[in-house]
């Protein structure tokens, strides 16, 4: 355990950053997991619902500070061009 004020503190914030950054990496997985799986199934419709969601969700994602701005990009671009592909 952690004798000085300053590493309590500092193991505190690691811990709520932790929770939070598993919220947004298991929301992020379940995101492109829905857009994925419209695709696979050939729907059109639910794809472009789903990645108008996913293209939000991801830019939201860079402006918090979560995912850095190529990052997503990329992901944006291989969803695109997977609803595209339909």
């Amino acid at each position: 355990m952690a004798n000085h004020k300053s590493s309590i503190k500092r193991i505190r914030q690691t811990i709520v950053r932790t929770e939070r950054n598993r919220f947004y990496r298991t929301r992020l997985k379940n995101i492109v997991k829905d857009v994925n799986s419209a695709v696979e199934a050939g729907n059109k419709e639910e794809a472009t619902a789903a990645f108008k969601v996913a293209n939000q969700q991801i830019h939201k994602f860079v402006s918090k500070g979560i995912l850095k701005k190529e990052t997503a990009a990329r992901k944006v671009s291989r969803l695109h061009k997977s609803v595209n592909a339909i």
